[in-house]
């Protein structure tokens, strides 16, 4: 089997580019939302499958997304001051080990959400009532449309401390939806589907949520979805277990409306501004500014390859071959100090590695966009299906979602620093210095270094070992000739096979 330097080969630049039923006014007990003052209907995953699949024999509906002026007109900040007031939250008063609270819509989040409660095999809508919110500190406007709906919600578990429960998890947006572990803040995000990302990108949207109420002894709460865009549809199922690592058991059967050539499974997005390395869009005193600063890819035979994120001068496109164990965006720098941002605290965002159940055969890609807004995301990454999705063929994915921080490989040397500069020697070269961390059983090992480039030449290949036992670095020069951009590639060697993660990296000019 091919070893850790052969499972990442780059691969070139790729272009860019009615179940749910009216719900009456329901009454609130102590401010709670009553969601079987209204009909319950039977409901099982069967059920959500053949809607999403007549759902997709139908023409595409947009979901509903007109607002009064005083909603559609917020801006950020105004958004934000629509706040859910939490004894509003369902379940709060019923000792169960998770709550619900809910988002209202307006602003950029127009579209209505229909939500509902699933118990005992029967499920009834979650129904909204202006008096769950308070607008901009005061009471909500009373001349809202009664069945305005929700734009999302979001899961409160006792996550860091057993007396009070934090946020876990959000839905919220097109298919959007993110969590945290214990102990950490929210960064980068999950969807439930991609379409063509990167070139005339279409979002489905989860358009509907059936909440199973859990049991009182209950670690996970079981959340079903309907998704729906132009080109297919969705019946998804969340296992949701909140902890020291939050983990999403995910599944989905999706129905495509159209044949879709670029279909992106397990979407990540998250946002790198910069770091030691690449440029940098802003006069800022922060060292480093990003949600995640990796991209890390493993293989079934226990190779890791690592691809620095970068702010690129323009979009761009990679993929990568690999074996399918597995990938996600990584916080590697874990240390205050790398980000100065006693606010914003990096160092706290949580990673999320994508673990496939089955077997996938295709591609990850990364997807790096130019942006200037720590504010928005400018990294995706994605799993994209060898074989393309074509029109009345459903398919089938399972994954799971693991977040919080990713486990080093305890057999191989990991990156953990990336710097270039001009070749002070060659001015027609650029320098590059790749730092390792080693394993106790590497560190005083006979390592030799490799480094190769595409369509370039690569020289003065060196290895350091003078900055301490557990360290090693990897400097080379690379010679782009009239390349205007060149895949390169470096790892650690013992007795000639590959003991390091292999380090990815497209240089641009």
């Amino acid at each position: 089997m091919a070893g850790p330097a052969a499972a990442f080969p780059s691969l070139p630049l790729l272009d860019r580019r009615s179940f749910l039923a009216a719900a009456p006014a329901a009454a609130l007990a102590a401010g709670l939302a009553a969601p079987h003052a209204a009909v319950a209907r039977a409901f099982s995953p069967a059920d959500l499958q053949a809607r999403a699949r007549a759902l997709a024999a139908r023409p595409y509906k947009p979901p509903p997304a007109e607002l009064p002026p005083i909603l559609a007109n917020l801006d950020y900040d105004g958004y934000r001051s629509l706040r859910f007031r939490p004894e509003a939250a369902l379940w709060r008063n019923d000792r169960l080990p998770f709550q619900l609270q809910f988002f209202h819509r307006g602003g950029g989040y127009a579209k209505r959400v229909d939500l509902f409660e699933v118990r005992d095999g029967r499920a009834a809508p979650i129904v909204y009532n202006r008096e769950q919110f308070s607008f901009r500190d005061g009471p909500a406007p009373a001349d809202l449309p009664a069945d305005l709906g929700f734009a999302g919600f979001r899961i409160h578990s006792p996550l860091n401390r057993s007396d009070y429960f934090d946020e876990a998890a959000v839905f919220l947006g097109a298919s959007y939806f993110r969590a945290v572990a214990k102990d950490q803040l929210y960064g980068l995000s999950a969807r439930g589907l991609g379409v063509d990302i990167g070139a005339r990108e279409e979002f489905p949207d989860f358009r509907a949520f059936w909440i199973e109420r859990p049991a009182a002894e209950d670690t996970s709460l079981i959340v079903h979805a309907l998704l729906d865009s132009l080109s297919c549809t969705g019946a998804y199922r969340f296992v949701i277990a909140p902890g020291r690592e939050t983990v999403f058991d995910v599944s989905a059967r999706i129905y495509p409306r159209t044949d879709i050539s670029s279909l992106a499974i397990a979407p990540l997005t998250s946002m790198y501004m910069w770091s030691g390395e690449g440029r940098r869009p802003a006069d800022d005193f922060r060292p480093e500014v990003h949600d995640s600063d990796g991209l890390l890819m493993a293989a079934g035979d226990g190779g890791r390859g690592w691809r620095p994120l970068s702010n690129p001068p323009s979009s761009q496109i990679s993929a990568f071959q690999q074996l399918g164990a597995g990938y996600g965006l990584v916080q590697r720098r874990r240390d205050l100090d790398a980000y100065a941002d006693l606010e914003a605290r990096y160092d706290r965002r949580p990673d999320v590695w994508v673990e496939p159940l089955g077997e996938w055969q295709g591609d990850v890609r990364l997807l790096e966009l130019p942006s200037t807004s720590e504010a928005q995301d400018n990294i995706a990454a994605w799993w994209s299906p060898a074989t393309p999705a074509r029109r009345g063929q459903p398919l089938d994915v399972a994954y799971r979602l693991h977040w919080g921080q990713v486990a080093e490989s305890g057999a191989l040397a990991t990156v953990v620093a990336t710097r270039s500069g001009a070749a002070h020697d060659h001015a027609d070269r650029r320098l590059f210095v790749i730092d390792f961390i080693l394993p106790a059983a590497l560190s005083r090992a006979e390592l030799t270094a490799e480094a190769s480039a595409t369509d370039a030449d690569v020289h003065e290949i060196h290895l350091d070992r003078t900055a301490g036992e557990r360290n090693a670095r990897i400097s080379f020069q690379l010679d782009p000739g009239r390349n205007r951009k060149v895949e390169l590639r470096a790892c650690l060697k013992l007795s000639d096979k590959p003991c390091s993660e292999v380090w990815l990296y497209r240089w641009t000019a």
